[in-house]
């Protein structure tokens, strides 16, 4: 396994086309169903108060984008909460613990916020991303899991 310092993680601040590039190279293998995102997709999701989009480079590869989580922290009447979505991390880079800088970071930066937990959904057959998870220190809660789909 390569070494994780060869890998930084840092939040989105721009629509870069870079930042472009790798949502168009890196969502695809996360969902075959997403649809791609035009820069002022990603501009609005990166503007939002409420998100951080982080971004894993390999310092390794001239910083290449390998890899993004997107951070959520909303204040509900129950407290201040934080969701984790749409982790994905290259094919050509996993193994290398992208996933576990992610989302380190990304409970980092919940907890600055005030959040009071962080939650997450994994599929089962996503098992690599859930034992991910479990090391990191999320539980796998006994609740159901709701979708009611608008479009």
């Amino acid at each position: 396994m390569t070494q994780t310092s060869d890998i930084e993680i840092s939040v989105a601040t721009e629509a870069a086309q870079e930042v472009v590039a790798a949502f168009a190279r890196l969502l695809p293998q996360l969902s075959s169903s997403a649809k791609a995102l035009r820069k002022e997709d990603i501009a609005d999701i990166i503007a939002a108060p409420c998100n951080a989009v982080l971004l894993a480079r390999d310092t390794l590869n001239a910083g290449a984008i390998v890899g993004t989580l997107t951070l959520v922290v909303f204040r509900i009447p129950t407290g201040t909460r934080a969701w984790i979505e749409d982790v994905v991390v290259d094919d050509a880079a996993r193994g290398r613990g992208v996933g576990e800088r992610l989302t380190r970071k990304a409970i980092e930066l919940a907890a600055q916020r005030g959040a009071q937990t962080v939650d997450l959904t994994s599929r089962p057959s996503r098992e690599a991303a859930r034992r991910l998870y479990e090391k990191v220190g999320f539980r796998l809660r006994e609740t159901g899991v709701y979708r009611y789909a608008i479009t």
